[in-house]
């Protein structure tokens, strides 16, 4: 589950070609009888993009949508009936989406009332996304009734022609920094290493459970009876231990080479998610010792047996592996929890064997250290009720982490249960519950008598009661920028059991206009983080809940900056005075009518750019700061806030 929660905020993203158009359609007409007539509208789509169907259900995808011009002329007969879509996991939006690949036709049927018209027009507004990027598009459609075909060219936003009257062009300088922006940054190294990292963690919270942390002096004595091959018994010995547990993801490789798709399924498929709730219920309520998750006796006792019949290499191998089994009642919710977290995200085998590598290294570690050490020993502490407090807490971090599945389930499913405030009030709950088990308040049943009261342990105490106190006020309405510590883990902000009176991200001061942000930025002596974003746009959510809720980046964002966000897929539609017609190099116009048209244009024409999110730093005199950035890590973009503020005196 730790791995979920890191690998949340490392997806990479990459730059779409402007000038490569991945949807194009033909529309023709099909006259059924005197004066009705179906009509036709074909789309190619490039390989590896998709189109998505008209009926999709909220929070993926923006839907295919028709507008029909001048319908006084004509009735409209039933809906637009499209042709078979595919439903199927989709990695930018993370849940099951209806969309179309190669082709797709829509068909509507019309009845003409006014026989004078040859032609029907209509717009096409639709969302297309490869895997890792979307685009927001309209195209104008034309019918002709006489039957003819009509190639739609969607031209490009580039090929606006530029007017010194163009409203949408503004007077930028520096404008060769965004010749050089690197859309796609390599994080793989990066998420590689926090996957050992977080292994090797929960290797070293399993060598502290009762089941593993005795067995280290009794090893370490075994082989260091052995006499001068010791040491090398001991590293193979090791050696073996990582070996075993890296096994384990194998067969997660040959599931994932036959369908790449089956484990990020996973993450959205509700039935499966209650599923993992359920099984970290039972994993946590195994470490509070209302029973025991165990390998079968025979099972152990058969590879001891093996152990002891074999001399040599195979003799250490079995006694790895009856290591493995016998510390299974305390090392398996641990496991489970990373085995699941892992094939919950991107990629999931891959990242499920670097965390086995990391769990193999840590538990591996201390058997080889100690044999090559023996002395060392006697710095261990002794086994005592200590060990039981520390599984005790293992459980109720199980607990916590349960209902992230739940959120999932509930997230996809819209049941409106676990809301964000409802979320942070379990972990409140956790942690107060925590607290008043380690201050020995209450015992399990199990329990011979509560916790000791050791400094040690009122000072573990205080540090869950610290974090209730830090979570509580994250329950109040105006909470969503508090409980940093769980951005990008807790359901997302506007999830939320309070109505939001700001639609602006983390309650940031924020414009959704660029002239009333620029005016403001002047007048403040600002400059101005220019966000280029979508509502259906998820990559820019996970920027939004993942780094820009950094502490770091938030103060830096909040403090120094002028934001402007602009909603390229905003279908509202703009004032008639602000509704302009621009030209194209062919001769073709293009109407700018609402405020996603006039946010995508101008990005476009001004950015060289057709993806979001996209995010560009200006000083109030429209010098470009630097480089503009797309998707990336919460590091990354720290810097390059703190490069646009370096270079603001340039």
């Amino acid at each position: 589950m730790k791995v979920k929660f890191l690998l949340f905020v490392f997806f990479i993203f990459s730059q779409f070609n402007l000038a490569q158009e991945p949807v194009s359609f033909t529309t023709s007409v099909k006259k059924i009888s005197d004066g009705t007539f179906e009509l036709i509208t074909s789309s190619k789509i490039e390989k590896n993009w998709r189109l998505y169907s008209q009926n999709l259900i909220d929070g993926g995808a923006i839907p295919t949508e028709f507008i029909f011009n001048n319908t006084k002329n004509f009735e409209l007969i039933g809906d637009v009936i499209e042709s078979k879509s595919i439903t199927k996991f989709d990695p930018i939006f993370n849940m099951d989406q209806s969309y179309f690949i190669d082709q797709s036709t829509f068909t509507q049927s019309i009845k003409i009332s006014n026989k004078s018209i040859t032609s029907i027009s209509a717009i096409i507004a639709y969302q297309a996304c490869d895997d890792m990027v979307c685009i927001f598009r309209e195209a104008e459609l034309v019918f002709n009734l006489d039957g003819s075909i009509n190639d739609i060219i969607n031209e490009d936003l580039t090929s606006l022609i530029y007017e010194d009257s163009n409203p949408l062009v503004i007077d930028l300088k520096n404008t060769e920094l965004l010749e050089t922006y690197s859309s796609s940054e390599n994080l793989s190294s990066n998420l590689y290493l926090n996957l050992l990292i977080l292994g090797f963690i929960g290797g070293l919270l399993a060598l502290l459970t009762p089941c593993v942390f005795p067995m280290i002096p009794l090893t370490v004595s075994f082989f260091t009876s052995k006499g001068s091959n010791s040491s090398f018994n001991a590293f193979v010995y090791g050696s073996f231990i990582i070996l075993i547990y890296l096994s384990l993801s194998i067969p997660f490789h040959f599931i994932d080479s036959l369908d790449p798709d089956i484990l990020n399924n996973i993450s959205t498929n509700a039935g499966l998610n209650v599923f993992f709730f359920a099984v970290f219920i039972i994993f946590a309520f195994s470490f509070f010792g209302f029973y025991e998750i165990a390998i079968p006796s025979s099972w152990i006792n058969s590879v001891d047996s093996k152990s002891n019949s074999f001399g040599g290499l195979i003799g250490t191998f079995f006694m790895a592996l009856t290591l493995v089994l016998v510390s299974f009642s305390c090392t398996g919710p641990i496991l489970g929890s990373l085995l699941v977290g892992s094939i919950s995200s991107q990629g999931g085998a891959m990242q499920l064997t670097i965390g086995m590598l990391g769990f193999g290294l840590a538990l591996a570690l201390p058997f080889t250290l100690f044999a090559l050490f023996p002395n060392l020993l006697n710095s261990l502490p002794k086994s005592g009720r200590w060990m039981n407090t520390f599984k005790v807490i293992l459980g109720f971090l199980e607990l916590g982490f349960a209902f992230k599945f739940l959120s999932n389930a509930d997230l996809v499913e819209h049941w409106g249960l676990i809301k964000r405030e409802v979320f942070i009030g379990i972990w409140v709950i956790v942690s107060l519950a925590l607290f008043f088990y380690l201050i020995g308040l209450y015992k399990f049943p199990h329990e011979n008598q509560s916790v000791n009261k050791s400094k040690f342990n009122i000072v573990l105490s205080l540090f869950f009661l610290s974090f209730a106190i830090y979570l509580s006020p994250a329950l109040l309405p105006n909470g969503s920028s508090n409980a940093r510590l769980l951005s990008g883990f807790t359901p997302p902000s506007f999830y939320s059991i309070y109505s939001k009176a700001s639609d602006c991200p983390l309650g940031l001061n924020c414009f959704k206009d660029f002239d009333s942000g620029l005016t403001y930025a002047k007048n403040n002596n600002k400059p101005i983080l220019l966000d280029f974003t979508g509502w259906a746009c998820v990559n820019c959510r996970r920027v939004e809940e993942n780094v820009w809720t950094d502490p770091i980046v938030f103060d830096l964002i909040n403090d120094n900056f002028v934001l402007i966000s602009l909603y390229v897929d905003d279908r509202k539609e703009l004032e008639l005075k602000d509704q302009i017609t621009l030209n194209y190099k062919s001769g073709k116009t293009k109407e700018i009518r609402t405020v996603g048209d006039k946010s995508a244009t101008f990005q476009a024409l001004n950015f060289k750019s057709a993806s979001q999110p996209f995010y560009v730093l200006l000083d109030s005199d429209l010098n470009i700061l630097n480089s503009p950035i797309q998707y990336t890590s919460k590091e990354i973009y720290q810097a390059w806030l703190e490069e646009g503020l370096d270079n603001l005196n340039f």
